[in-house]
């Protein structure tokens, strides 16, 4: 295909993936749970922690997430008893352990630096970078104790990290049109600056339609078809994750 065919072939996978039917098997169905923009921005961060796998199974998982906060994810946050939490597995490979990290860090983001959005959006507008809002995330995550085995679930891209669950969590706050998949709560970070949620299925259709040639699906990749999805459409390139995403998952492609 050539770049104009592509293009076509592209927004009409969008117009069919990004779509409130998408929502139920996915899970960005977790957050959509709440109405509170602040129980949306922790119940989705949560939910974007254990997206890996299949989505069933990380929809499963994050009930039981909410379940253990009694589905009051900012008051949990902010006022729960986070000894509470048991010991043992909650996803894969984050657990109880990390759990508790985790609230008491987003406590910690919420009381002393006014909130994810208020840190994400710190680190981004300096040089309306995502990667540098993604650096001074981690670094305001990671500074309340020393995180242990739980630092390992917030990327870095300063090790080259494709940052996938967090790309796709900022696509999530940020991203706003008229289908309302996205939320668009996050009005400071601008959805023509987001980079693509890179992960296996993507990068495998991306390589295929010839807009990845990078062969390790890193940060450098993330930024390689980014770029090129950027000259399908300058104001909004990731809306051609659901794309990418639909033509991997559900087409096989």
């Amino acid at each position: 295909m050539n770049p104009t065919e592509l293009k076509t072939f592209l927004d009409e996978k969008v117009l069919a993936y990004n779509a409130p039917t998408f929502i139920e098997t996915d899970p960005i169905s977790l957050p959509r749970l709440f109405s509170e923009k602040r129980d949306i921005e922790i119940a989705g961060f949560l939910a974007a922690t254990i997206s890996w796998g299949q989505r069933q199974s990380i929809i499963k998982a994050g009930h039981n997430i909410l379940r253990l906060m009694d589905y009051q994810p900012y008051d949990f946050v902010m006022n729960g008893d986070v000894s509470a939490i048991p010991d043992g597995p909650v996803y894969r490979t984050f657990n109880g352990t990390d759990l508790r990290y985790f609230i008491l860090a987003l406590r910690n983001i919420y009381i002393t630096y006014g909130g994810l959005e208020k840190v994400f959006t710190t680190g981004y507008l300096p040089n309306k970078s995502i990667k540098e809002s993604i650096t001074h995330f981690r670094s305001v995550f990671i500074s309340f104790r020393t995180p242990e085995r739980s630092g390992k679930h917030i990327a870095n891209v300063l090790k080259n990290s494709s940052a996938k669950r967090i790309c796709m969590y900022l696509r999530w706050m940020v991203r706003e049109d008229k289908m309302k998949v996205d939320f668009g709560l996050w009005k400071s970070i601008d959805a023509a600056n987001l980079m693509l949620p890179l992960d296996v299925h993507t990068g495998n259709v991306a390589r295929k339609l010839g807009l990845l040639t990078r062969k390790q699906s890193d940060w450098k990749a993330v930024e390689e078809i980014t770029a090129r999805l950027r000259e399908f459409d300058a104001a909004d390139p990731i809306k051609y994750d659901y794309a990418l995403f639909g033509l991997g998952i559900f087409e096989k492609f």
